[in-house]
């Protein structure tokens, strides 16, 4: 999988993708990163990317022609179209269930804006859809960028050492993840539970259930709307429910 971000800081990406997971993930031949400045693409003899707005109002805007060149030189050299993501405020919130959709891309453009905003004309006509990381207001899209990249890099076939870790991870079954322990099995009288050292893995995975249900319960019941709850998970809430 290929992932090209469109940034006028590209520095900022130099150690995030140089670096654990990103970087053996790259290593490995799971993903491609590279980083795009798109003032390159500039056509005004200052290189400036952003003007003041029509109509008045505080603060700059992005203008369209350095960002429509990027991505088209970007989108030209694929056989298949690249899936083309603006990340902005008003953009659907990411979430887990989201990188998992686009994980199955093939390539995707992320483009970071910075100053007022975009030209509406890059949100109409050039980008597939807009995501926001969350209700808060940063400098510019590098960071939510990042975050996209990150948390669909993990999800790539041989992206990390174990397999099994994010499918496990919490989010990605619905429920926040379980506890967990190493050793020592008891630190300043605070002992692991009994079953972790029982060696029993039906009785381990039972455990471990019941304890992503009650921490998800406790703090994100939100979650919990939308799951199909089994008879089981059904009993286990009811006695979370008498325990407080």
């Amino acid at each position: 999988m290929k992932m090209t971000v469109l940034s006028l800081f590209p520095e900022m990406f130099e150690g995030v993708f140089q670096t654990s997971i990103l970087k053996q993930a790259q290593e490995r031949g799971a993903v491609s990163l590279e980083t795009v400045n798109f003032r390159d693409y500039s056509k005004d003899k200052h290189n400036r990317v952003d003007d003041y707005p029509y109509g008045g109002g505080g603060g700059m805007v992005l203008k369209p022609q350095p960002v429509f060149d990027a991505v088209e030189d970007i989108c030209s050299s694929d056989t298949k179209k690249p899936h083309v993501i603006l990340l902005c405020p008003q953009g659907e919130r990411y979430s887990q269930k989201k990188a998992e959709e686009l994980a199955e891309e093939d390539h995707l453009v992320l483009i970071c804006g910075h100053y007022e905003g975009y030209d509406e004309r890059i949100r109409t006509e050039l980008v597939d859809e807009e995501i926001s990381i969350g209700d808060f207001v940063l400098t510019g899209g590098e960071i939510g960028a990042m975050t996209i990249v990150d948390s669909v890099t993990r999800l790539q076939p041989g992206a990390l050492g174990n397999e099994h870790s994010a499918v496990s991870d919490s989010f990605s079954t619905g429920l926040l993840e379980y506890p967990h322990y190493t050793r020592p099995a008891n630190f300043r009288h605070l002992p692991v539970p009994d079953v972790l050292l029982s060696g029993h893995h039906e009785r381990i995975e039972t455990w471990r259930h019941k304890e992503a249900l009650r921490r998800t319960y406790e703090r994100r019941p939100d979650l919990l709307e939308e799951r199909k709850l089994t008879d089981q998970e059904k009993a286990w809430l009811r006695e979370f429910s008498n325990e407080t």
